[in-house]
């Protein structure tokens, strides 16, 4: 934290300070109250004065207060000033400056006060900071899902009014508006999907449907459906997953739903015609899966993101014919494999993209 006393490391009383203080006080008082006594004596005795002699008794124990009142004060005063510096500083927080530090450098209770107060300080600025940046993004998760519905959906209600009024010349034509209108509807779902799991997925209550299930026939199974698709994207999959069971307890729905989002964010940001090489292997404890394809470079700034939700890159790098999704894929992806207790990390060489995906063996979990 950036604050401007250190936390005190010795362990001093505030009581014992002030008692040495009030003692240093007595020993003081009595020490000058004992020469002004010796002075006015041989005084009394110079000047003979019978009122001086009878008057005298009567100052010695205002005098003695005076000089311990006096001296304590004295002895004390940096403590006063610390105690006033302390509450300048509330003052001034309870009046909304977060910002502001208490300046106490005390190894005592007092100390450790503005220590705690600093703490608090700093900790309610952090949660404001929190807050805003919530708040900043609910906002721009509501225009993004503004946006991303309302494309499809404008598309959606063009065709269905060509296809009312009949402004379609021939049936070829009739079956295109219905052909593009499905394939809108179901952009629009998938959107929805998407948006669905992902709130799903970062409640606090989310469970898993754990199941025994052998992930290496789950990746052959998601790959011989993919490959048809990215064959019509000019795309070769090159294939090295070997042919030994690999079981996992795992949610086979939601880890295919991560797997199937790495494979089409890599088929659709892959340089075509290219390739996307997807590796497995396994160790006594993980079992990793390699997805790597090659595409346009990516700034730091736009790889530190990738993963945020409803980031999505530049779309002129998403491919013809491939609809821009939600920008929430990766982060789906991400949020199930970490569920399952793995990770999921990126590997970014120039144009070389390697997402690495890491589940534990059963028994690992």
């Amino acid at each position: 934290m950036n604050e401007n006393v250190t936390k005190p490391t010795r362990k001093k009383k505030i009581q014992v300070h002030i008692l040495s203080r009030i003692a240093l006080s007595i020993i003081i008082s009595i020490c000058i109250n004992n020469l002004l006594i010796m002075l006015f004596l041989k005084i009394s005795t110079v000047m003979a004065s019978p009122w001086f002699h009878n008057f005298f008794p009567y100052l010695i124990t205002p005098l003695f207060m005076f000089i311990f009142i006096f001296t304590f004060l004295i002895l004390t005063r940096r403590l006063v000033k610390d105690l006033i510096n302390l509450e300048h500083g509330l003052q001034i927080i309870s009046e909304g400056d977060l910002s502001y530090r208490v300046s106490v450098a005390r190894q005592d209770e007092l100390g450790r006060v503005a220590y705690n107060i600093n703490r608090m300080t700093e900790r309610l600025e952090q949660q404001i900071v929190k807050e805003r940046d919530l708040e900043k993004s609910k906002m721009e998760m509501i225009t993004g899902i503004s946006h991303d519905l309302r494309t499809p959906l404008t598309s959606i209600i063009g065709y269905i009014e060509l296809l009312k009024s009949e402004s379609f010349q021939d049936k070829d034509e009739y079956s295109r508006f219905v052909q593009n209108t499905y394939n809108k509807a179901i952009h629009l779902k998938k959107l929805l999907d998407d948006l669905f799991e992902y709130t799903r997925l970062s409640s606090i209550e989310t469970r898993l449907n754990l199941k025994m299930i052998d992930v290496h026939q789950l990746l052959y199974q998601l790959l011989f459906e993919f490959e048809p698709i990215a064959q019509e994207n000019e795309i070769h999959i090159d294939i090295q997953i070997g042919d030994t069971p690999l079981l996992a307890r795992i949610d086979s729905e939601k880890i295919a739903r991560a797997i199937d989002n790495l494979l089409m964010n890599a088929l659709k940001y892959s340089l075509k015609p290219g390739t996307i090489r997807i590796n497995m292997k396994s160790d006594k404890k993980h079992i990793t899966i390699e997805i790597e394809n090659k595409g346009q470079p990516l700034t730091q700034e736009q790889q530190n993101k990738l993963f945020d939700r409803f980031y999505k890159v530049d779309y002129s790098r998403s491919s013809d014919g491939i609809q821009s999704g939600s920008g929430l894929g990766l982060s789906i992806a991400r949020n199930i494999i970490e569920l399952h207790g793995g990770t999921l990390t990126l590997d970014h060489q120039t144009n070389i993209f390697r997402f690495k995906l890491t589940l534990p063996l059963e028994g690992e979990s």
